[in-house]
């Protein structure tokens, strides 16, 4: 750092004495002789000195005595390192710093905000230890480190889950035994942030007694493993979060159904209604083989097709004008060669909106959607309509190109303009791994795990009601 500083002055000292008197009106106030020696120095060059030092330096320049400290403590110079030296995006650090640092519920924010100091923010984030994270989807499990910038791992859930007719707490406790020892991790040592599937979707008592039954299930299992506090916050919440929003609609394509989730300030409101269609994935896998076999296109496995499905599968804008297109499109599946598919690329992802195409009888996905936006409407949960006119598209098959802007277009069709007016469809942000990356923005906070997660003794005093 003095070697820096030393060769920094000594290309600035040549400058004009004019230039130097110019550049010291930017000095915002500071103590003229504070600094020493340094207060000959531009505070643009002095701030751009703190940059290049590092987080680490600059934070011992602050010790040396108040007016240091009140230099190193400008907000601009650690939200560079911000920008610069974490994994996490500055806007998802910014969204969340700003909106889920108190934990749930987040309806107070507007209320308790105190100015930040990022400074602060900064100290706090480096000295987390990091969390485990499992996104335990319906279809495929991914678990990874929050310090991590994508998960280490994934696996199929249903394989790991354990024998479907042993009790829940055996299958719970096969299921994260398995997880934890593929990370090779004690469980004793880490927070987790456990992202569960939205089931029971009703707000019927008997669905709040099942949620109630498979939250303690969870918590249960992972406090007898020793894990020291556990986040369980459902799929559909962190995948809003990840898109930066406290509020809207999330569309979650699953393995087996696909659920319309209207959420608002973090809480999923049952009482508008969580509207579910009895397609998802699996679904979509299965069209796409009946649609190969039919034009006698031959393959081994269904990891095949479902490889094909998301390398060369779309969803058509106008789906009668696809067909007067040349679509044909190769790939190639490991062990099987290549593989051509032409008008079966958009065929299969039609089902979402034609659901009859492959036998179903249910809504079309637009249909589905504008229903849940109509009835959030017309609930009135606030004065401001806006809360329900981002709707967020999560889950693997959610990221067929072409499905945001095709569903967007039928429900400005559908809905009277006074309601889809500023209505906005964002695809997935992460991909198939965006409630993932949702966990770890809850979990790289600077007031995690204190505002998010539980202990044992917590749990074990009040059965505390969270988030799902």
């Amino acid at each position: 750092m003095a070697t820096l500083l030393k060769k920094v002055w000594e290309s600035v000292s040549t400058r004009s004495v004019l230039s130097l008197e110019m550049s010291s009106s930017d000095h915002r106030g500071f103590d003229e002789s504070s600094l020493g020696e340094f207060d000959r120095i531009p505070m643009d060059i002095l701030m751009n000195i703190l940059k290049l030092s590092g987080p680490k330096s600059a934070a011992k320049m602050g010790m040396l005595c108040k007016s240091w400290r009140s230099l190193v403590s400008d907000n601009g110079l650690w939200v560079f390192f911000l920008q610069n030296q974490l994994v996490e995006p500055w806007d998802s650090i910014l969204f969340g710093e700003t909106k889920l640092a108190l934990g749930y519920p987040l309806e107070s924010f507007s209320s308790q905000m105190m100015p930040l100091s990022f400074m602060e923010v900064y100290s706090k984030r480096v000295a987390l230890p990091g969390s485990v994270i499992i996104d335990g989807g319906s279809g495929y499990c991914k678990f990874g480190w929050s310090k991590y910038d994508c998960p280490s791992g994934r696996s199929a859930t249903f394989l790991e889950f354990g024998n479907i007719e042993s009790p829940m707490y055996s299958r719970l406790r096969h299921f994260f035994a398995t997880i934890y020892g593929r990370m090779r991790v004690k469980t004793s040592l880490h927070p987790v942030v456990v992202s569960v599937p939205l089931c029971h979707y009703d707000d019927t008592e008997s669905a709040k007694a099942s949620r109630q039954q498979l939250k303690e299930a969870i918590h249960s299992v992972l406090f007898d493993m020793n894990v020291p506090s556990v986040c369980a916050v459902n799929q559909a919440t962190l995948a809003l979060y990840a898109a930066r929003r406290t509020s809207g609609i999330v569309v979650n394509i699953g393995f087996q159904v696909t659920s319309i989730v209207p959420i608002l300030h973090g809480k999923v409101m049952r009482k508008v209604g969580v509207e579910v269609v009895g397609l998802g994935a699996l679904k979509l896998t299965g069209h796409l083989r009946e649609l190969m076999q039919q034009n006698n296109i031959r393959f081994e496995s269904m990891y095949t097709v479902r490889a094909l499905k998301e390398n060369l599968c779309y969803v058509a804008q106008d789906y009668e004008a696809e067909f007067s297109k040349d679509t044909r499109a190769s790939s190639e599946a490991n062990g099987e060669g290549w593989f051509t598919l032409s008008k079966e690329r958009f065929q299969t992802g039609e089902i979402l909106f034609r659901p009859s195409m492959a036998g179903v009888r249910a809504m079309g996905l637009h249909e589905a959607v504008a229903l849940c936006v109509d009835h959030c409407h017309a609930a009135e949960l606030t004065c401001d309509d806006s809360w329900f006119k981002t709707v967020v598209l999560s889950g693997g098959s959610a990221c067929l190109p072409g499905l945001a802007e095709r569903l967007q277009k039928e429900l400005y069709g559908l809905l009277p303009s006074s309601i889809s007016n500023g209505l906005r469809v964002i695809p997935p942000p992460y991909g198939a791994d965006t409630a993932w990356f949702g966990a770890r923005l809850i979990s790289n906070l600077s007031t995690f795990p204190d505002h998010w997660c539980i202990t044992k003794k917590q749990f074990r005093k009040s059965k505390l009601n969270l988030i799902w």
